[in-house]
C-alpha cells in the first residue's frame, strides 16, 4: 500500500470545498466540474431554440391523443378549458362568465350538453327545461359552432397555441409535474413560454401565451378515449339553428 501525502489529502480537501462554494453561488471554477442538465434526458434541451419548438410540434402533431386544461383569453373573454382531443373528435367541459357547459364532437358534429339555468339566459323556461342535460346537436350554419368547436379540434388548438412570437431562446431547465423539462421563450417571455419535456417524446407540457391571454397544461399524451354519438333519448336537434341563449 502506498501512503498518501499528507499535503496532498489536504489540497484534495480544499479543492472540494471550493468546488462546493462555486456551485452554490453560481460560480465556475477551473478544476471544479457539474453535472450535465441534459444527461439521461431525451437530448432536445441542447438544440438551438427553433428546433426546439418543431420538435415539440412535431411530436404533439403525431400523438393520437391528449388532454388540455387551463385558461385561454379571446375576444376579451376568458374561458377555462379541460379537453381530450384527438383526431376524430373531443370531449370536455369549457366554463366562462360563471357557466359552465360541455362539449362533444364526433366527427363533424359538434354537441353542447348543459343545465337548465345555461339554456334560460336570454330564453324562456320552458325550453330550458327540454334542454336541460341534454345533448343539442349544434348546426354547422350557427355562430356557435364556429365558436366553440375549434375548443374541440385538436389540429386548430395545437396550431393556434403551440407557437411563440418573437425571437425564440432557451430559459433553463425547470420541472412540471415531476417530468424535467426544457423552457423556450419569445421575446424574452413576452411573446409567451414553453415547457417541454426532456423525458421520453418531447412533448409540450406547459404554455403561458403572449399577452397575459392564459395558461395552459398539457398532459395523457398518446391515451387514446372513445367518442360516440349519444343515444337518440339524450339529444335534441334543433335543425338550423339553435335557440336563443
Amino acid at each position: 500500500m502506498t501512503a498518501i501525502p499528507q499535503g496532498r489529502t489536504r489540497r484534495t480537501a480544499l479543492l472540494s470545498a471550493a468546488c462546493a462554494l462555486a456551485v452554490t453561488g453560481a460560480m465556475v471554477l477551473t478544476g471544479c466540474s457539474s453535472e450535465d442538465p441534459d444527461a439521461g434526458t431525451n437530448g432536445v434541451g441542447k438544440l438551438a431554440p427553433d428546433r426546439i419548438q418543431a420538435k415539440t410540434r412535431a411530436a404533439a402533431d403525431a400523438a393520437p391523443a391528449l388532454r388540455l386544461s387551463g385558461t385561454v383569453v379571446t375576444s376579451g373573454r376568458t374561458y377555462k378549458l379541460d379537453m381530450r382531443l384527438k383526431a376524430d373528435g373531443g370531449t370536455g367541459s369549457v366554463t366562462s362568465e360563471g357557466a359552465t357547459f360541455g362539449l362533444l364532437r364526433v366527427g363533424e358534429q359538434l354537441y353542447l350538453k348543459a343545465d337548465a339555468d345555461f339554456w334560460s339566459h336570454g330564453g324562456d323556461a320552458g325550453t330550458a327545461g327540454k334542454l336541460d342535460g341534454k345533448y343539442v346537436k349544434v348546426p354547422q350554419g350557427d355562430p356557435a359552432y364556429k365558436k366553440f368547436s375549434g375548443f374541440t379540434d385538436k389540429a386548430v388548438l395545437l396550431d393556434g397555441l403551440l407557437t411563440l412570437h418573437g425571437k425564440l431562446a432557451t430559459d433553463g431547465h425547470h420541472d412540471q409535474s415531476g417530468t424535467r423539462t426544457i423552457r423556450i421563450t419569445g421575446d424574452a417571455g413576452s411573446g409567451g413560454t414553453l415547457d417541454v419535456s426532456l423525458q421520453g417524446q418531447p412533448y409540450p407540457l406547459r404554455l403561458v401565451r403572449a399577452g397575459s391571454a392564459g395558461t395552459l397544461r398539457f398532459s395523457d399524451w398518446g391515451k387514446d378515449f372513445t367518442v360516440t354519438e349519444p343515444a337518440k333519448s339524450e339529444t335534441v336537434d334543433y335543425g338550423k339553428q339553435l335557440p336563443t341563449s
